[in-house]
C-alpha cells in the first residue's frame, strides 16, 4: 500500500488542506473493485509481485530505468514479464524495468524532450500532472528535480499501472490520484508548475478547462499546455462533427493564436508557442506491449496528412504561460 501522509503533509504545507479532506473518500471510491471487472485481477498481479530492491533508479533519461537485469534471476524475469503483460495496454512511456523494455505505444520521451529545456526549472517545485497517465512524465519531473509530483488520471488501469511501478521503485516523492482535474478543489493554488498534456482536445468546455488549471497554480507559477491544434489564424477552430481520428471525444482543435487568445482571456500572462509538431506514426504506434490499432490506422491511407475523416491529420502545440 501507498503511504499517502507526505502528500498529505505537503499539501497542508501548499495550504491545500481542502484536496486533503477529500482524498481519501476519493481514493475508497475508486479502488471499488466492481467498478471495473478486471480491477480484482490487477490489484491481484500488484499484491503477488516480489519486490527487489532495485540497483539503480534512473529517472533522468528516456527509459525510466528501475533496476538492472542482473538483479533478478530468469525465473522471476519470466514471472515479471507475464505480470506486466497483465496490464495491457501500455500507452506512456518507456520503461525498462530490470532489464525488461516496455515499448509502449507513445514515445512519450519526445515529447519530454521537445519541452525540458524551456520550462521554468523543476528543482525543489511542487508539480501536478493533469491526465498523466500511468505516471511516465511524473517520473521525468522527479528526475528534473522536482520536491514532489502528484498526477491525476481517472482512468483505473493508468492508476494502477503506475501502482505498479511505484511497488517496484519503493519510496518515492510521487503520487498518481485517480481523480480528474474537475474534482481538485476550487482555488487550490498549491502547485508551482502544472502540466496540461493531451486533455484540453477531449474537454466539452476548454475554456473551463484552462481556468481549473488556473486555479491549480501559485502566483508566478507556470502552466505547460500540450494539445492538438490546426493551422490557421486567430479564431479559427476545428470542431469535428463526428469522430477525429476514430476519437469519440475531441472536442475543439483551436489555432495556436486562438489558443493564446484564449488563455489570455483566463488570465495568463507571457503565452508563448515553444514548439509545433505534426505526430509521426514513430512517435504512437502498435507494439508488443499496446498491440491494439494505433496512428497508422487513424490515418487515410492514400494521403497521411489527413485522418480517415478527411481532416488534418493530428499536429501538437505545446505552450508556456504564467500567473501573475
Amino acid at each position: 500500500m501507498i503511504d499517502y501522509q507526505p502528500l498529505y503533509q505537503m499539501l497542508i504545507e501548499a495550504k491545500a488542506e481542502a484536496w486533503v479532506e477529500l482524498i481519501p473518500q476519493q481514493l475508497r471510491q475508486a479502488f471499488e473493485l466492481n467498478s471495473n471487472g478486471n480491477a480484482v485481477n490487477w490489484q491481484k498481479s500488484i499484491d503477488q509481485l516480489s519486490v527487489v530492491t532495485p540497483s539503480i533508479l534512473d529517472f533522468s533519461n528516456s527509459l525510466v530505468k528501475i533496476g538492472d537485469g542482473d538483479d533478478i534471476d530468469n525465473q522471476h524475469r519470466e514471472l515479471l514479464i507475464k505480470q506486466l503483460k497483465n496490464f495491457h495496454p501500455w500507452r506512456k512511456g518507456p520503461y525498462e524495468i530490470f532489464g525488461i523494455h516496455i515499448d509502449t505505444e507513445w514515445r512519450s520521451d519526445w515529447k519530454w524532450d521537445r519541452l525540458s529545456e524551456h520550462i521554468a526549472p523543476l528543482t525543489n517545485r511542487l508539480v501536478l500532472d493533469v491526465g498523466c497517465g500511468n505516471g511516465y512524465h511524473c517520473w521525468r519531473m522527479l528526475g528534473a528535480g522536482a520536491k514532489m509530483v502528484v498526477g491525476v488520471d481517472p482512468l483505473l488501469l493508468n492508476v494502477l499501472q503506475f501502482h505498479l511501478i511505484r511497488k517496484l521503485v519503493g519510496e518515492a516523492p510521487v503520487y498518481v490520484l485517480p481523480v480528474g482535474l474537475e474534482q481538485i478543489p476550487e482555488s487550490t493554488r498549491a502547485f508551482d508548475t502544472v502540466f496540461s498534456m493531451g486533455v484540453l482536445y477531449h474537454r466539452r468546455s476548454p475554456i473551463d478547462h484552462l481556468l481549473a488549471l488556473k486555479d491549480c497554480l501559485l502566483p508566478g507559477g507556470e502552466l505547460v499546455l500540450e494539445t492538438l491544434v490546426i493551422d490557421g489564424k486567430k479564431g479559427e477552430v476545428l470542431v469535428p462533427e463526428g469522430r477525429y481520428a476514430k476519437m469519440r471525444n475531441v472536442w475543439f482543435l483551436p489555432s495556436c493564436e486562438t489558443l493564446i487568445s484564449w488563455m489570455q482571456r483566463c488570465g495568463f500572462i507571457n503565452c508563448r508557442v515553444i514548439d509545433v509538431n505534426k505526430t509521426t506514426i514513430e512517435e504512437q504506434r502498435s507494439t508488443e506491449w499496446m498491440n491494439f490499432h494505433s496512428l497508422k490506422d487513424f490515418l487515410d491511407q492514400e494521403n497521411p496528412d489527413l485522418t480517415n475523416e478527411g481532416l488534418p491529420a493530428p499536429k501538437r502545440a505545446i505552450i508556456l504561460a504564467n500567473l501573475s
